[in-house]
């Protein structure tokens, strides 16, 4: 029985100093859950169907989703590409931004940095930021926007217009500037022999 206490005394005297050197450092523990992507995708391709057909391409570099933050909302911080298809499968209309976030209780999508629109009749849409609500069919902006037409440019800021940006109104309008084809084209010169 006293080999066994002293067996025990020493392998005590060899273990304890090996628990009282210096501490590890870590890192503090996560809290709060809401902060981390339940959802974390890099290079996204997705197609988004509705009632079994294929209306919408995106393509991101990155996709978080955030489903446990108040509101919950998808993430695409690094930049979104979107392209809306008819219902042959042809692209009628595309959106391009440099941040986007998508708040899924909500279905409204806040577009940010060099939003860049186009519709369905060829006209161009450029702003800094720009909301689409799917919820209640509309787009709109505080913001500086410039629309682009096949035979003009219209300026202004705040912008309301349908879902399809085919039906749009700019509330304070700065201008409209007349493009000139005739002016713009290229005239042919002789060739020199």
């Amino acid at each position: 029985m006293s080999i066994t206490i002293v067996l025990c005394t020493i392998v005590m005297l060899l273990l304890f100093p090996s628990c009282g050197g210096k501490s590890k450092q870590m890192g503090e523990a996560i809290v709060e859950r809401d902060s981390l992507p339940s959802m974390a995708t890099l290079d996204v391709e997705t197609f988004i169907s509705d009632s079994g057909v294929i209306r919408y391409r995106i393509v991101a570099d990155e996709w978080l989703v955030f489903d446990r933050k108040r509101p919950s909302h998808w993430s695409f911080e690094q930049g979104v590409y979107l392209e809306q298809f008819d219902s042959i499968h042809q692209v009628e209309a595309s959106i391009k931004a440099d941040t986007a976030y998508y708040f899924d209780k909500q279905k409204l999508w806040k577009l940010i940095g060099n939003v860049d629109i186009q519709n369905r009749k060829g006209e161009r849409f450029n702003t800094d930021l720009l909301y689409w609500n799917q919820t209640t069919e509309k787009i709109y902006s505080d913001r500086f926007i410039r629309i682009e037409q096949p035979d003009r440019v219209v300026t202004g800021y705040g912008f309301d217009s349908n879902q399809q940006m085919t039906d749009w109104i700019i509330h304070n309008m700065e201008g409209i500037f007349y493009i000139d084809e005739s002016e713009t084209a290229v005239e042919p010169t002789d060739s020199i022999q």
